[in-house]
Protein backbone atom coordinates (compact mmCIF):
# COMPACT_ATOMS: atom_id res chain seq x y z
CA UNK A 1 0.00 0.00 0.00
CA UNK A 2 1.09 3.12 -0.96
CA UNK A 3 1.87 5.89 2.03
CA UNK A 4 -0.55 8.36 1.56
CA UNK A 5 2.18 11.13 2.08
CA UNK A 6 3.19 10.28 -1.39
CA UNK A 7 -0.42 11.84 -2.61
CA UNK A 8 -0.58 15.42 -3.80
CA UNK A 9 -0.59 18.06 -0.64
CA UNK A 10 -2.75 20.77 -2.90
CA UNK A 11 -4.16 24.09 -1.36
CA UNK A 12 -7.10 25.51 -3.17
CA UNK A 13 -8.54 28.56 -3.20
CA UNK A 14 -12.44 29.65 -4.20
CA UNK A 15 -13.67 33.03 -4.75
CA UNK A 16 -16.00 32.94 -7.25
CA UNK A 17 -19.18 34.55 -5.37
CA UNK A 18 -19.34 35.38 -1.68
CA UNK A 19 -17.69 32.94 -0.30
CA UNK A 20 -13.54 32.78 0.80
CA UNK A 21 -12.76 29.05 0.54
CA UNK A 22 -9.47 27.72 1.23
CA UNK A 23 -9.47 23.76 1.06
CA UNK A 24 -6.81 21.56 1.74
CA UNK A 25 -6.28 17.79 0.34
CA UNK A 26 -3.86 15.30 0.41
CA UNK A 27 -4.49 12.79 -2.70
CA UNK A 28 -8.61 12.37 -1.92
CA UNK A 29 -8.30 13.29 1.66
CA UNK A 30 -9.98 16.36 2.97
CA UNK A 31 -7.28 18.00 5.60
CA UNK A 32 -9.21 21.12 5.86
CA UNK A 33 -11.73 23.05 4.70
CA UNK A 34 -12.16 27.21 5.48
CA UNK A 35 -14.60 29.45 5.17
CA UNK A 36 -15.49 33.03 5.31
CA UNK A 37 -18.56 34.09 4.38
CA UNK A 38 -19.95 37.78 3.34
CA UNK A 39 -23.40 36.28 2.76
CA UNK A 40 -24.81 38.25 5.74
CA UNK A 41 -23.11 41.71 4.46
CA UNK A 42 -25.55 40.87 1.15
CA UNK A 43 -28.45 40.17 2.56
CA UNK A 44 -29.38 43.52 3.12
CA UNK A 45 -29.52 43.91 -0.45
CA UNK A 46 -31.91 40.40 -1.50
CA UNK A 47 -28.70 39.23 -3.41
CA UNK A 48 -24.88 39.27 -3.64
CA UNK A 49 -23.32 42.55 -4.84
CA UNK A 50 -20.15 41.99 -6.64
CA UNK A 51 -18.18 44.96 -5.22
CA UNK A 52 -19.26 43.79 -1.40
CA UNK A 53 -17.39 40.34 -2.17
CA UNK A 54 -14.64 41.39 -3.89
CA UNK A 55 -13.53 43.22 -0.70
CA UNK A 56 -15.08 40.93 1.65
CA UNK A 57 -12.22 38.58 -0.36
CA UNK A 58 -9.89 41.24 0.30
CA UNK A 59 -10.24 41.12 3.92
CA UNK A 60 -10.81 37.47 4.24
CA UNK A 61 -7.79 35.90 2.21
CA UNK A 62 -4.79 35.41 4.10
CA UNK A 63 -6.48 35.09 7.34
CA UNK A 64 -8.32 31.77 6.18
CA UNK A 65 -5.54 30.42 4.16
CA UNK A 66 -3.35 30.34 7.38
CA UNK A 67 -6.60 28.96 9.58
CA UNK A 68 -6.55 26.20 6.87
CA UNK A 69 -3.00 25.29 7.02
CA UNK A 70 -3.34 25.47 10.93
CA UNK A 71 -6.39 23.21 10.73
CA UNK A 72 -4.46 21.15 8.62
CA UNK A 73 -1.37 20.40 10.50
CA UNK A 74 0.95 21.54 7.46
CA UNK A 75 3.11 23.98 6.37
CA UNK A 76 3.09 26.23 3.44
CA UNK A 77 6.08 25.01 2.39
CA UNK A 78 5.20 21.13 2.15
CA UNK A 79 2.09 22.04 -0.53
CA UNK A 80 2.89 19.89 -3.89
CA UNK A 81 0.62 22.70 -6.15
CA UNK A 82 -1.90 25.56 -5.56
CA UNK A 83 -5.03 25.59 -7.13
CA UNK A 84 -7.87 28.23 -8.03
CA UNK A 85 -11.11 28.70 -9.60
CA UNK A 86 -9.64 31.08 -12.75
CA UNK A 87 -14.12 31.25 -13.09
CA UNK A 88 -17.35 31.22 -14.20
CA UNK A 89 -18.04 33.34 -11.45
CA UNK A 90 -17.73 37.51 -10.70
CA UNK A 91 -15.03 38.92 -12.71
CA UNK A 92 -14.05 40.92 -9.37
CA UNK A 93 -14.10 38.16 -7.13
CA UNK A 94 -12.38 35.41 -8.97
CA UNK A 95 -9.44 38.27 -9.54
CA UNK A 96 -8.62 38.35 -6.26
CA UNK A 97 -8.84 34.67 -5.23
CA UNK A 98 -6.38 34.39 -8.79
CA UNK A 99 -4.14 37.05 -7.77
CA UNK A 100 -3.67 35.20 -3.94
CA UNK A 101 -2.94 32.47 -5.50
CA UNK A 102 -0.17 33.05 -7.91
CA UNK A 103 1.64 35.28 -5.11
CA UNK A 104 1.44 31.93 -2.46
CA UNK A 105 2.47 30.06 -5.73
CA UNK A 106 5.39 32.10 -6.93
CA UNK A 107 6.97 33.07 -3.21
CA UNK A 108 6.90 29.06 -2.54
CA UNK A 109 7.63 28.03 -5.47
CA UNK A 110 4.92 25.76 -6.26
CA UNK A 111 2.78 24.83 -9.88
CA UNK A 112 -0.20 26.78 -10.03
CA UNK A 113 -3.65 25.45 -11.55
CA UNK A 114 -6.06 27.79 -12.63
CA UNK A 115 -9.54 25.48 -12.45
CA UNK A 116 -12.86 25.24 -13.70
CA UNK A 117 -15.78 26.09 -11.10
CA UNK A 118 -18.71 23.38 -12.17
CA UNK A 119 -15.53 20.86 -12.75
CA UNK A 120 -14.78 21.48 -8.79
CA UNK A 121 -17.80 20.52 -7.77
CA UNK A 122 -17.94 17.52 -9.39
CA UNK A 123 -13.88 16.24 -7.93
CA UNK A 124 -15.21 17.38 -4.70
CA UNK A 125 -17.36 14.15 -4.05
CA UNK A 126 -14.17 12.18 -4.41
CA UNK A 127 -13.71 13.37 -0.74
CA UNK A 128 -16.51 11.63 -0.01
CA UNK A 129 -17.20 8.60 -1.91
CA UNK A 130 -13.88 7.91 -3.06
CA UNK A 131 -12.37 7.87 -6.90
CA UNK A 132 -14.96 9.11 -9.44
CA UNK A 133 -16.28 6.76 -11.70
CA UNK A 134 -15.07 6.97 -15.21
CA UNK A 135 -17.52 8.47 -16.66
CA UNK A 136 -19.37 10.16 -14.01
CA UNK A 137 -22.85 11.62 -15.19
CA UNK A 138 -23.21 15.28 -13.00
CA UNK A 139 -26.11 17.13 -12.12
CA UNK A 140 -25.06 20.59 -10.60
CA UNK A 141 -27.40 22.76 -9.69
CA UNK A 142 -26.37 25.97 -7.58
CA UNK A 143 -27.42 29.87 -7.36
CA UNK A 144 -25.66 30.73 -10.80
CA UNK A 145 -26.31 26.91 -12.52
CA UNK A 146 -27.94 24.31 -13.43
CA UNK A 147 -26.02 21.63 -15.48
CA UNK A 148 -25.81 18.26 -16.73
CA UNK A 149 -22.77 17.02 -17.49
CA UNK A 150 -20.60 13.75 -18.82
CA UNK A 151 -16.85 13.89 -17.54
CA UNK A 152 -14.61 10.81 -18.48
CA UNK A 153 -11.81 12.12 -17.05
CA UNK A 154 -12.33 15.55 -15.06
CA UNK A 155 -8.90 16.97 -15.36
CA UNK A 156 -9.57 17.21 -18.95
CA UNK A 157 -13.21 15.87 -20.38
CA UNK A 158 -16.20 17.55 -19.40
CA UNK A 159 -19.24 17.44 -21.95
CA UNK A 160 -22.71 19.64 -21.28
CA UNK A 161 -25.72 17.65 -22.41
CA UNK A 162 -27.90 20.48 -20.80
CA UNK A 163 -27.75 23.93 -18.57
CA UNK A 164 -30.24 26.29 -17.47
CA UNK A 165 -31.90 28.73 -20.72
CA UNK A 166 -33.01 31.41 -17.94
CA UNK A 167 -32.56 31.27 -13.98
CA UNK A 168 -30.41 28.64 -12.42
CA UNK A 169 -32.43 26.59 -10.04
CA UNK A 170 -30.89 28.31 -7.05
CA UNK A 171 -32.04 31.62 -8.23
CA UNK A 172 -35.25 30.97 -8.42
CA UNK A 173 -34.74 29.92 -4.49
CA UNK A 174 -33.77 33.34 -3.97
CA UNK A 175 -36.73 35.23 -6.14
CA UNK A 176 -39.02 33.19 -4.48
CA UNK A 177 -37.98 34.06 -0.76
CA UNK A 178 -38.05 37.47 -2.10
CA UNK A 179 -41.89 37.53 -2.97
CA UNK A 180 -42.54 35.83 -0.03
CA UNK A 181 -40.09 38.02 2.53
CA UNK A 182 -38.57 35.18 4.16
CA UNK A 183 -35.29 36.90 3.80
CA UNK A 184 -31.78 35.91 1.51
CA UNK A 185 -30.52 33.23 0.70
CA UNK A 186 -33.73 31.54 -0.11
CA UNK A 187 -33.00 27.82 -0.31
CA UNK A 188 -32.35 26.23 2.82
CA UNK A 189 -35.61 29.03 4.13
CA UNK A 190 -37.69 27.36 1.63
CA UNK A 191 -36.40 23.99 2.67
CA UNK A 192 -36.95 24.74 6.04
CA UNK A 193 -41.10 25.70 5.00
CA UNK A 194 -41.63 23.16 2.33
CA UNK A 195 -40.94 20.64 5.30
CA UNK A 196 -44.39 21.65 6.89
CA UNK A 197 -45.97 22.20 3.60
CA UNK A 198 -48.28 20.81 1.27
CA UNK A 199 -45.80 19.55 -2.25
CA UNK A 200 -49.48 19.13 -3.92
CA UNK A 201 -51.41 21.72 -2.94
CA UNK A 202 -50.82 24.03 -5.72
CA UNK A 203 -49.84 23.12 -9.34
CA UNK A 204 -47.24 25.41 -10.41
CA UNK A 205 -45.62 24.77 -14.16
CA UNK A 206 -42.39 21.71 -14.72
CA UNK A 207 -40.70 24.04 -17.58
CA UNK A 208 -39.22 22.59 -20.49
CA UNK A 209 -40.66 19.08 -20.03
CA UNK A 210 -43.20 18.64 -23.37
CA UNK A 211 -42.23 15.87 -25.71
CA UNK A 212 -40.73 18.92 -28.33
CA UNK A 213 -39.12 20.09 -25.65
CA UNK A 214 -34.90 20.08 -25.26
CA UNK A 215 -34.39 17.06 -23.38
CA UNK A 216 -31.60 18.15 -20.46
CA UNK A 217 -32.15 21.88 -20.72
CA UNK A 218 -33.51 23.97 -17.78
CA UNK A 219 -36.05 26.74 -17.52
CA UNK A 220 -37.45 28.04 -14.06
CA UNK A 221 -38.32 31.32 -15.73
CA UNK A 222 -41.47 30.53 -16.10
CA UNK A 223 -42.05 28.58 -12.68
CA UNK A 224 -40.23 31.53 -10.72
CA UNK A 225 -43.48 33.94 -12.58
CA UNK A 226 -46.28 31.60 -12.13
CA UNK A 227 -45.57 31.58 -8.62
CA UNK A 228 -45.13 35.36 -7.79
CA UNK A 229 -48.25 35.68 -9.55
CA UNK A 230 -49.95 33.52 -7.63
CA UNK A 231 -49.01 34.84 -4.80
CA UNK A 232 -49.97 38.48 -5.86
CA UNK A 233 -52.92 37.45 -6.55
CA UNK A 234 -53.82 36.47 -3.33
CA UNK A 235 -52.77 39.31 -1.85
CA UNK A 236 -54.68 41.35 -3.95
CA UNK A 237 -57.65 39.41 -2.87
CA UNK A 238 -56.95 40.49 1.02
CA UNK A 239 -56.42 36.78 1.63
CA UNK A 240 -53.70 35.19 3.86
CA UNK A 241 -50.87 33.96 1.34
CA UNK A 242 -50.20 29.87 2.59
CA UNK A 243 -46.18 30.16 2.66
CA UNK A 244 -45.50 26.61 4.09
CA UNK A 245 -47.60 25.26 0.42
CA UNK A 246 -46.07 27.89 -1.36
CA UNK A 247 -42.48 26.93 -0.38
CA UNK A 248 -43.45 22.96 -0.82
CA UNK A 249 -45.39 23.47 -3.84
CA UNK A 250 -42.74 25.20 -5.49
CA UNK A 251 -39.76 23.31 -4.31
CA UNK A 252 -41.42 20.22 -5.35
CA UNK A 253 -42.06 22.05 -9.21
CA UNK A 254 -38.15 22.41 -9.17
CA UNK A 255 -36.49 19.23 -7.96
CA UNK A 256 -39.41 17.16 -10.26
CA UNK A 257 -37.90 18.82 -12.93
CA UNK A 258 -33.96 18.09 -12.07
CA UNK A 259 -33.94 15.09 -11.03
CA UNK A 260 -36.60 13.82 -14.04
CA UNK A 261 -33.88 14.89 -16.64
CA UNK A 262 -30.99 13.67 -14.57
CA UNK A 263 -32.13 10.21 -14.32
CA UNK A 264 -33.63 10.28 -17.94
CA UNK A 265 -29.76 11.65 -18.78
CA UNK A 266 -28.31 8.42 -17.20
CA UNK A 267 -31.02 6.27 -18.95
CA UNK A 268 -30.09 7.45 -22.11
CA UNK A 269 -26.06 7.58 -22.07
CA UNK A 270 -25.98 4.47 -20.49
CA UNK A 271 -24.15 5.60 -17.54
CA UNK A 272 -25.43 3.39 -14.07
CA UNK A 273 -24.59 6.20 -11.50
CA UNK A 274 -25.40 10.21 -11.07
CA UNK A 275 -23.52 12.70 -8.91
CA UNK A 276 -25.56 15.92 -7.67
CA UNK A 277 -23.40 18.72 -6.65
CA UNK A 278 -23.76 22.55 -5.96
CA UNK A 279 -25.34 24.60 -3.56
CA UNK A 280 -28.72 23.44 -4.05
CA UNK A 281 -27.85 19.47 -3.68
CA UNK A 282 -28.18 20.77 0.41
CA UNK A 283 -31.65 20.95 -0.53
CA UNK A 284 -33.12 17.44 1.68
CA UNK A 285 -36.05 17.68 -0.89
CA UNK A 286 -34.19 17.07 -3.62
CA UNK A 287 -31.88 14.54 -2.16
CA UNK A 288 -34.93 12.83 -1.28
CA UNK A 289 -36.33 12.73 -4.29
CA UNK A 290 -32.90 12.37 -6.15
CA UNK A 291 -32.93 9.06 -4.05
CA UNK A 292 -36.09 7.88 -4.38
CA UNK A 293 -36.15 7.91 -8.33
CA UNK A 294 -32.09 7.16 -8.64
CA UNK A 295 -33.21 3.49 -6.69
CA UNK A 296 -36.69 2.87 -8.80
CA UNK A 297 -34.09 3.05 -12.29
CA UNK A 298 -31.34 1.13 -10.29
CA UNK A 299 -28.89 4.19 -10.90
CA UNK A 300 -26.58 4.80 -8.07
CA UNK A 301 -26.89 8.16 -6.11
CA UNK A 302 -23.67 9.93 -4.76
CA UNK A 303 -24.03 13.39 -2.94
CA UNK A 304 -21.54 15.09 -0.92
CA UNK A 305 -22.36 16.17 2.69
CA UNK A 306 -24.39 19.66 2.76
CA UNK A 307 -20.96 21.19 3.50
CA UNK A 308 -19.27 20.52 0.35
CA UNK A 309 -22.08 20.99 -2.18
CA UNK A 310 -22.13 24.99 -1.17
CA UNK A 311 -19.08 26.86 -2.49
CA UNK A 312 -15.89 25.50 -0.82
CA UNK A 313 -11.84 25.64 -1.05
CA UNK A 314 -11.78 21.55 -0.82
CA UNK A 315 -13.12 21.25 -3.70
CA UNK A 316 -10.63 23.24 -5.80
CA UNK A 317 -7.92 21.57 -3.68
CA UNK A 318 -9.57 18.08 -4.76
CA UNK A 319 -9.30 19.14 -8.72
CA UNK A 320 -5.92 20.75 -7.67
CA UNK A 321 -4.78 17.63 -6.37
CA UNK A 322 -6.07 15.20 -9.32
CA UNK A 323 -4.10 17.82 -11.91
CA UNK A 324 -1.21 16.83 -9.88
CA UNK A 325 -1.64 12.93 -9.99
CA UNK A 326 -2.65 13.17 -13.30
CA UNK A 327 1.03 15.06 -14.18
CA UNK A 328 -1.37 17.92 -16.11
CA UNK A 329 0.40 21.38 -17.27
CA UNK A 330 0.03 23.98 -14.57
CA UNK A 331 -1.11 27.29 -15.33
CA UNK A 332 0.85 30.06 -16.54
CA UNK A 333 1.59 33.13 -14.52
CA UNK A 334 -0.27 35.45 -16.98
CA UNK A 335 -3.61 33.46 -15.61
CA UNK A 336 -6.43 35.65 -15.52
CA UNK A 337 -9.73 35.32 -13.91
CA UNK A 338 -12.51 34.08 -16.68
CA UNK A 339 -16.28 35.38 -15.67
CA UNK A 340 -17.31 32.75 -18.79
CA UNK A 341 -14.74 29.76 -18.38
CA UNK A 342 -16.42 27.22 -20.02
CA UNK A 343 -16.65 23.86 -18.77
CA UNK A 344 -15.17 22.14 -21.37
CA UNK A 345 -12.13 23.64 -19.61
CA UNK A 346 -11.80 21.74 -16.66
CA UNK A 347 -8.62 23.55 -16.04
CA UNK A 348 -6.38 26.38 -17.90
CA UNK A 349 -3.19 24.98 -18.98
CA UNK A 350 -0.33 26.81 -19.37
CA UNK A 351 1.92 27.43 -22.85
CA UNK A 352 5.38 27.77 -21.67
CA UNK A 353 8.30 26.03 -20.14
CA UNK A 354 9.66 28.31 -17.94
CA UNK A 355 8.09 27.57 -14.05
CA UNK A 356 10.98 25.69 -13.34
CA UNK A 357 13.47 28.14 -13.15
CA UNK A 358 10.86 31.15 -12.25
CA UNK A 359 9.91 28.56 -9.15
CA UNK A 360 13.63 28.32 -8.17
CA UNK A 361 14.30 31.99 -8.39
CA UNK A 362 11.62 32.16 -6.09
CA UNK A 363 12.81 30.06 -3.66
CA UNK A 364 16.34 31.84 -3.84
CA UNK A 365 14.52 35.15 -3.02
CA UNK A 366 12.03 33.67 -0.16
CA UNK A 367 14.80 31.13 1.51
CA UNK A 368 17.80 33.09 1.38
Amino acid sequence: MADSRDEPLVLGIETSCDETGVGIVRGTTLLADAVASSVDEHARFGGVVPEVASRAHLEAMVPTIQRALKDAGVSARDLDGIAVTAGPGLAGALLVGVSAAKAYAYVLGKPLYGVNHLASHICVDQLEHGPLPEPTMALLVSGGHSSLLLSSDITSDVRPLGATIDDAAGEAFDKIARVLNLGFPGGPVIDRYAKEGDPTAITFPRGLTGPRDPAYDFSFSGLKTSVARWIEAKRAAGEEVPVRDVSASFQEAVVDVLTRKAVRACKDEGVDHLMIGGGVAANSRLRALAAERCEAAGIRLRVPRPKLCTDNGAMVAALGAEMVARNRVPSDWDLSADSSLPVTDPHVPGHSHDHDHVHEVSKENLYS
